[in-house]
């Protein structure tokens, strides 16, 4: 199954081959294949505070008291994150933290273990 690039403005998965373009049908937005397929080929590089790359799995130290949205708890200097993931958005990593649960990180905030 070939899987088409979401649109760059709106993030939509609808999007559809258009000749050489390619077409989002919920903003209209249009994009040549050929930037996508570059796009592809560029991998994004994720570091940390220190400058350090980060993968999938790493584990990493908070450099920074960081208050929790919708909430009163706090993620104290020198918690340690194991197993985080790296995706795309403003927030670089979604990990797991003990006592708090599921939350987003900024790769500025974490120093590598």
């Amino acid at each position: 199954m070939n899987t088409l690039p979401p649109c760059p403005q709106c993030a939509s998965t609808l999007t559809y081959e258009d000749g050489a373009n390619f077409t989002c049908p919920e903003c209209g937005h249009e994009w040549p294949q050929q930037a996508a397929a570059e796009a592809a080929a560029t991998e994004r590089v994720v570091r940390d505070a220190s400058g350090n790359e980060l993968k999938d799995g790493d584990t990493v130290t908070v450099i920074k008291d960081l208050k929790v949205k919708g909430s009163s708890s706090v993620v104290k200097v020198g918690t340690k994150v194991k197993n985080i993931r790296l995706v795309e958005g403003d927030h670089d990593i979604d990990c797991r933290i003990e006592g708090i649960g599921a939350m987003g990180l900024k790769s500025e905030f974490v120093r590598k273990a």
